[in-house]
């Protein structure tokens, strides 16, 4: 055989490929050798468990009113001389609020006077002339018929006088009416008449809010009788929206509002504070009283496998995703009612939770509820 020996100039060219190789060779073997670097956690969206009364808790506006509010007028007509309170003044039971001029009352009763006096005089002639009548008529100088006239006469006269003392009477309260005072305690809520004005016998001149129980006075739409008749009701009131008071429905209205077609309910506000005022707004919020407690999440939160629903906690300390199963009470809108398998304060996975895996770890960039 003979042996053929490589011009020097083909060296070169030979060894650029048989170094690559040997590099090819040497990249092989160190992938082999290296451990593979650890997946980073991923990031996810996750909503805090809120358990709150399936059917929820409906709120109406209304405003704070006494349970007792009167009208208060002049039982006779007159001219209004003065007015002694002011509206948002506390009143006392008995005090004077308002006065009439009573120059033409105080003669009333100055007559009704004089006529009890003519009365009483005219009586007593008539009883006097009774014993002489009797007299004459037991010595024969009169008839049985003259003594029968003189007793009539005198027990007419007995009935002019009595009628006389009523007629005092009734001017004497006549006049006592031209002062209007407070029939209870409690706070002057409006006024609506001024120093000379002429009222008519039972024109409202002040009305009075007695003191006592506060009601909240809501509108109540027709969907909503039932709730509000069976539910429980708390009140809070926009000035201290931190303060609740527990409420009971005392008055639901028999008929709707012809212009607004809602009911007027009134609920008592038990306990309430000198902080509750006649005229603040309030806000009635009615629930219901044995309603079973969900939590409500996105529907986006559900993942299934086949096996039923359930849904990633996240475990904000480790980032560890654990898959729990849970029961679905039913579905409103964009949101799924969950009854059971989460606790309150979980963690669960809000959106893509069909791309993660349970032993994926993770890392919270966002918290909602």
């Amino acid at each position: 055989m003979v042996s053929r020996v490589l011009p020097s100039r083909l060296l070169p060219l030979l060894a650029v490929p048989l170094m690559g190789i040997g590099l090819a060779a040497c990249n092989d073997s160190n992938a082999r050798t290296q451990t593979p670097a650890e997946a980073p956690a991923r990031a996810v969206v996750v909503e805090t468990v809120r358990f709150q009364p399936l059917n929820g808790e409906r709120t109406f506006v209304g405003t704070v009113r006494p349970r007792i509010e009167s009208d208060l007028g002049f039982r006779v007509g007159g001219k209004v001389a003065e007015r002694l309170v002011q509206q948002g003044e506390r009143v006392r039971q008995g005090q004077p609020l308002a006065r009439l001029d009573n120059a033409d009352l105080a003669l009333q009763q100055a007559q009704a006077q004089a006529e009890l006096a003519a009365a009483e005089v005219n009586l007593a002639t008539s009883e006097a002339q009774d014993h002489r009548t009797q007299e004459l008529r037991r010595n024969g100088w009169a008839t049985q018929a003259t003594l029968d006239q003189q007793l009539a006469r005198t027990a007419e006269a007995r009935g002019r006088l009595d009628r006389a003392r009523r007629t005092l009477d009734l001017a004497a309260n006549q006049l006592g009416y031209a002062t209007l005072v407070a029939d209870t305690d409690g706070l002057v809520t409006a006024t609506m008449a001024e120093p000379g004005q002429v009222v008519a016998a039972g024109t409202p001149v002040v009305r009075l809010a007695r003191s006592g129980e506060r009601e909240a006075v809501v509108a109540v739409p027709e969907a909503m009788i039932e709730r509000v008749r069976t539910g429980t009701a708390t009140v809070s009131l926009w000035s201290n929206a931190g303060r609740t008071y527990k409420a009971a429905l005392r008055e639901f209205a028999a008929s709707a509002d012809t212009a607004t077609r809602t009911f007027q309910a009134r609920f008592t506000i038990q306990d309430a504070d000198d902080g509750v005022v006649i005229g603040m707004t309030a806000t009635v919020t009615v629930g219901e009283p044995a309603s079973a407690r969900v939590a409500r999440l996105p529907i986006s939160a559900l993942y299934s496998d086949g096996r039923g629903p359930s849904v990633f906690v996240v475990d904000a300390a480790t980032g560890q995703l654990a898959l729990k199963p849970v029961k679905v009470a039913g579905y409103e809108g964009r949101e799924v009612l969950l009854a059971e398998g989460i606790a309150e304060g979980d963690r669960v996975v809000a959106f893509g939770v069909h791309k993660l895996d349970a032993s994926q770890r993770v890392r919270i960039v966002e918290t909602r509820g």
